[in-house]
């Protein structure tokens, strides 16, 4: 039986939606600066969510995890900051804020459940 890892594909996803945000950003906006940080910060959690699969040890894996927090924080602030600048809109900022909400949530719980555990 194989395992669903949520915060896997959930992180995944987000990243391929920020990748395509930032290609629309640099393209139709010619904005490059911050967009180039969105995609750092976005791409990072994903990437950091895989790498806890292979932790050496749970507070590896939990260090991990908490750094891909950090990272989707950030990423948060970068979107705020792009919306407010008026380079996403409203709609547009609302949608992949909720997937960068969820991911906050989803990464916060299972930190909080690794370390009681």
């Amino acid at each position: 039986m194989v395992r669903k890892n949520i915060a896997k594909e959930k992180s995944f996803a987000f990243a391929l939606r920020i990748v395509k945000l930032s290609q629309h950003l640099n393209q139709e906006k010619r904005e490059y600066v911050l967009t180039k940080q969105l995609l750092r910060s976005g791409t990072a959690i994903g990437a950091l969510v895989r790498e806890s699969e292979h932790a050496e040890s749970r507070a590896d894996f939990v260090h991990k995890l908490a750094i891909a927090l950090k990272e989707a924080n950030e990423t948060q602030y970068w979107l705020e900051l792009l919306h407010q600048a008026d380079y996403i809109d409203i709609k547009g900022f609302e949608s992949i804020n909720q997937d960068c909400i969820e991911l906050l949530k989803l990464l916060t719980a299972i930190v909080k459940s690794t370390k009681a555990s």
